[in-house]
């Protein structure tokens, strides 16, 4: 009997604790919230103290909530102290905030909440809606780019739509995936950032150590980005109005021969096999040499520049209007946006039309829903339209148009190059992508006592993507061939839906404590159809009617299904806001493993010390804040492709009784066994406020161990099958970040301020299951991906002609180190030359403000990284046939030691790869910006509340040395292949890097 009386006196506990707040008397409280010179702060948070009750304040300052007599009042806004005031009998409560430039009390976005910085226990970065809003960028991901330490962001180019790739903290895995998961409003995304509209994005929280990302268990293995978008806040409704448009243009070209300087390489390609005489050109030498039209050519001058043709002037704008408010009960956020990039090749652009409706309803006093809605179209032409390398290398003597000026489609004799121009001519090409996108959080948030609230999630992700391709018969790869045409069309369905209960409490006034429990389940559904064709009977037609071709080339269809089911549990607990405590342990079971495995978890823990909290800091003149931090936990990584523990069948074919046939064989071998990668990190930090808050920053030092990685393990081919997927090996990744801010002049109207992060990165192959793997370029002791090839140490010149000729070569070649000294030059002489992973990356943001004025310029750098320039073997064979880059070759009057010499007879130069590796260190001036801000009594006279103009310059120098003495265009790669580019590699699918000049808006009324 005794059980069954405690679990009733329980239950009459519990009802007493959710009615007994009934009893106590509430009032209005209103008042107006001021900065510190006195000015109205919108948009301030006003919390009841122990509650989830809170309101913001309206456009001119003003609030009112309820709240009882005995409650305390916490306002609170990003740059400034919060302060606490309790009620009382007080029925107006007007309050004067303070700057705090420390920042460290700001309330930021964690998973499945938020915190002050004070409180954070975990290694996370911000990006706010200023840094955001600063460069006209196509992807929010952009942004992050030397503003967040740790993370590492590179995007090659200038291409139109082409998505930046972003790393937390280096590399972990071999074959599953690198990038860091991203989650809108609470809600995963799947489906790319490409649709989302930067302009709506009010904060960008980065999540790197596993005690904040363990809390998304193996989707945050390689980090989180948690985004927040703009909601509206109580008050008059504002109208803001942001808009700009700029012009683009290349940042340098690759430099390749003109007319003549082709002629004259052609020649000396001749000379080293003696088939054109030593000595100065001479005309009768020349019509052996050259055809005629090339004869034409060398006679008028003629030097055809067909990249340049193939360029333009770009142009980038972005309009947008939003409009927010909000009552009691209901507040909004709306926005429309139109975005255009207008790529400096042609053919190439982007176009985005958004549309955002961000709601949130209060229906009483427990119950609050909201949704956050986007809804997106977008075009993009040229995603695979590279004709830049073609142009690269045509005929520079070739005659591209007739005295008509109609083109010429083969400017010289050679079948296989035709003119580069063509490619350009309307209707000749098609490459067009539509993507329709709907993608929505919507929450029901109820407060079942004070402190105890459930939180009910539903995130659905619509991607509707059609691509079409078509190539006429008038372009290089058709040659006067039939046209061919495809359309791949793809449908994704992802949802995610999460029950969330957090408990608030503190006890006695020196306990704080915070619970969360989670349980999570994600579905997604893709669903893909492909059709190519040849021989459409009208180009006009391109991809539309592909029924009416004469031959399907192919036809597929696809179906892809996976699921991830979750439980977390979190405690937050504080004593005296001095020590802290965070515990995670998160269960994710995904579909994408074996039974023997499908489950994995994920614990952490992390404690911190506020330091400057401490009796013998109270004293001190320079230490504001200090606090110390330090975690240690794990987190697993499920990206591979789903079916991947399952044994697959092929189609093949064969012959039955004479007669063609299909049937299935086995064409994979499947694992059972699979298990979750997974990666352990302990991490240090350091929070710090120095000198009354002038400097103050963070510094972080992380290990992170990484075992049993996913990747394709190779079979002998006696087996009928290639490999199989099964973990193999451990990484390691090991670094130091530093995030520092600094007020470096504060003089009445004037202040100059610094903002600086330093990021360290060694990523490392710890072990491998047969040592090292030199097939798959693996090695242990080396990063990831490792250039591992023969070493370029000059030409051999005429003086080594003995030396040259015992390694097998002639003066004029190229010199390859002997790295054993065998005298042989072979597979046992390539070496480890570089990687493309950055020794360290830095970036810098310096603003001036002086009255209405505002200047601003930022710095981002890359240092100790090595590139593969495929222009310096695409595009140098030196065998006389195509252009060639402009370079300093050899040649007995010109005995250097950068390029061997132009031979006919040879369809690349010997050891060509060797030229390709240069040092990818760079520095860019990213931005530079100047505004100025109207008086608010001057924009008050035409009906503004504010008015803001300003003009930037985007990347306006780029200095490296691979630009300056090697002729390259941008240094910045890829470290991982992707988007038709290699791991490290700069190739023609990069289009040339762009300066932007922008002039801007940004009015609210």
């Amino acid at each position: 009997m005794k059980p069954k009386f405690y679990t009733y006196l329980m239950v009459v506990l519990f009802l007493l604790l959710g009615v007994s707040s009934t009893f106590a008397q509430e009032a209005q409280v209103s008042g107006t919230v001021l900065d510190e010179s006195g000015s109205p702060l919108p948009g301030v948070t006003i919390l009841v103290k122990g509650t989830t009750r809170g309101t913001t304040s309206d456009l001119d300052g003003k609030y009112s909530i309820n709240a009882q007599g005995n409650a305390t009042l916490v306002f609170s806004f990003i740059g400034y102290s919060p302060l606490e005031v309790a009620v009382g009998n007080q029925s107006v409560i007007d309050v004067n905030l303070e700057p705090d430039l420390s920042d460290l009390e700001e309330v930021v976005v964690v998973g499945y909440g938020t915190a002050k910085k004070s409180q954070l226990t975990g290694a996370i970065s911000s990006v706010g809606s200023k840094e955001i809003q600063e460069l006209p960028i196509t992807d929010a991901r952009q942004a992050l780019q030397g503003r967040a330490a740790g993370v590492d962001v590179t995007q090659p180019g200038s291409k139109p739509g082409s998505a930046p790739q972003v790393r937390i903290r280096g590399r972990r895995s071999f074959n599953a995936s690198n990038e860091p998961l991203y989650v809108i409003d609470g809600i995963p995304v799947v489906g790319g950032l490409n649709d989302i509209n930067p302009q709506d994005i009010t904060s960008m929280e980065v999540l790197k150590d596993a005690s904040a990302t363990a809390i998304y268990g193996s989707r945050g293995s390689n980090g989180v980005v948690l985004i927040t978008t703009k909601r509206g806040t109580k008050g008059k409704t504002i109208v803001s109005v942001d808009s700009y448009y700029g012009m683009n243009r290349e940042l340098g070209r690759i430099d390749v021969m003109n007319g003549p300087e082709f002629a004259e390489y052609k020649r000396e390609s001749r000379r080293t096999s003696g088939e054109y005489p030593a000595g100065p050109a001479t005309p009768a030498a020349d019509e052996s040499l050259f055809e005629p039209v090339e004869l034409e050519g060398i006679a008028l001058g003629r030097s055809t520049d067909y990249p340049g043709g193939l360029m333009r002037n770009g142009a980038i704008q972005s309009h947008q209007i939003g409009v927010s408010g909000g009552s009691d009960k209901t507040t909004f956020f709306v926005s429309a946006n139109y975005f255009n990039d207008k790529g400096v090749i042609k053919n190439q652009d982007y176009t985005r039309y958004t549309f955002r409706a961000n709601i949130d309803h209060q229906i009483n006093k427990k119950i609050k829903f909201g949704t956050s809605t986007l809804v997106s179209f977008s075009e993009r032409n040229g995603e695979n339209f590279n004709p830049l390398g073609g142009a690269l290398a045509e005929n520079p003597l070739g005659k591209p148009f007739d005295e008509d000026g109609n083109i010429i489609f083969l400017p010289t004799s050679d079948g296989l190059r035709t003119n580069p121009f063509a490619e350009i001519v309307e209707g000749a090409q098609e490459d067009l992508t539509k993507n329709y996108r709907i993608f929505n959080s919507i929450f029901a948030n109820y407060e079942i006592i004070p402190g105890l609230n459930y939180r009910l999630v539903f995130g659905p992700d619509i991607t509707i993507s059609r691509s079409g391709r078509f190539t006429g018969s008038q372009t290089n790869s058709r040659r006067g061939g039939e046209p061919t045409g495809s359309v791949n069309d793809q449908f994704t369905f992802n949802y995610t839906l999460e029950n969330i209960l957090t408990y608030n409490k503190t006890f006695n006034s020196v306990h704080n404590l915070n619970l969360t429990a989670l349980q999570s389940i994600q579905k997604d559904r893709y669903e893909q159809t492909t059709v190519s064709v040849q021989g459409i009977p009208a180009e006009s037609q391109f991809y539309h009617r592909l029924g009416d071709a004469s031959q399907i080339t192919g036809a597929n269809t696809n179906l892809v299904e996976w699921a991830l089911m979750s439980f977390m549990g979190r405690l937050n607990y504080d004593y005296k806001n001095k020590f802290l405590l965070t515990a995670t342990l998160r269960a994710d079971g995904s579909s994408r493993f074996g039974e023997n495995n499908r489950f994995g978890y994920f614990p952490s823990v992390a404690l911190g010390w506020n330091i400057h909290s401490e009796s013998f800091m109270q004293n001190s003149s320079s230490v504001d804040q200090l606090k110390f931090r330090v975690s240690y936990g794990s987190i697993g990584n499920q990206a591979i492709n789903p079916y991947q523990t399952q044994a697959l069948l092929g189609r093949t074919s064969y012959a039955f009784d004479n007669s063609a046939a299909f049937g299935y064989r086995p064409n994979t071998i499947g694992n059972p066994d699979l298990r979750w990668e997974t990666s352990t990190t302990f991490n240090i930090g350091l929070d710090f406020a120095l000198w009354n808050s002038r400097v103050f920053g963070a510094l972080e030092y992380y290990i992170t161990n990484t075992s049993d990685l996913l990747a394709p393990q190779p079979l002998p081919n006696s087996t009928g099958f290639g490999g199989f997927t099964t973990n193999i090996g451990e990484t390691q990744n090991r670094g130091i970040e530093l995030t520092l801010s600094t007020l470096n002049v504060e003089k009445g109207d004037f202040t100059w301020t610094t903002d600086l992060i330093f990021t360290r990165n060694r990523e490392e192959i710890i072990s491998l299951p047969n040592g090292d793997d030199i097939s798959a370029g693996r090695f242990i002791g080396q990063p990831l991906t490792i250039f591992y090839d023969l070493k370029k140490i000059g030409i051999w010149q005429t003086s080594e002609l003995d030396e040259a000729k015992s390694f097998g070569s002639v003066p004029g070649e190229i010199k390859i180190e002997d790295l054993n000294n065998d005298g042989v030059i072979n597979s046992e002489d390539r070496q480890f030359l570089g990687s493309a992973v950055a020794d360290f990356a830095m970036g810098m943001t310096n603003r001036f403000n002086y009255k209405g004025f505002d200047f601003s310029f930022f710095l981002y750098g890359r240092f100790g990284s090595m590139l593969r320039s495929q222009f310096h073997t695409g595009n140098n064979s030196l065998a006389g046939r195509y252009n060639n880059l402009d370079i300093d070759y050899w040649t007995p009057d010109n005995p250097t030691n950068s390029y061997p010499r132009p031979n006919v007879n040879q369809e690349s130069a010997k050891y060509a790869s060797s030229m390709e590796y240069f040092d990818g260190t760079f520095i860019k001036v990213r931005n530079i910006n100047l505004g100025y801000n109207f008086t608010p009594e001057a924009v008050q006279k035409i009906g503004f509340t504010s008015l803001r103009i300003y003009t930037s310059i985007q990347q306006p120098f780029i200095f490296a040395n691979y630009r300056s003495e090697h002729k390259g265009i941008d240094p910045e790669v890829f470290i991982d292949g992707e988007q038709g580019v290699g791991g490290g590699a700069v190739n023609a699918n990069v289009s040339p890097a762009v300066t932007s000049f922008t002039f801007g808006i940004n009015a609210k009324f």
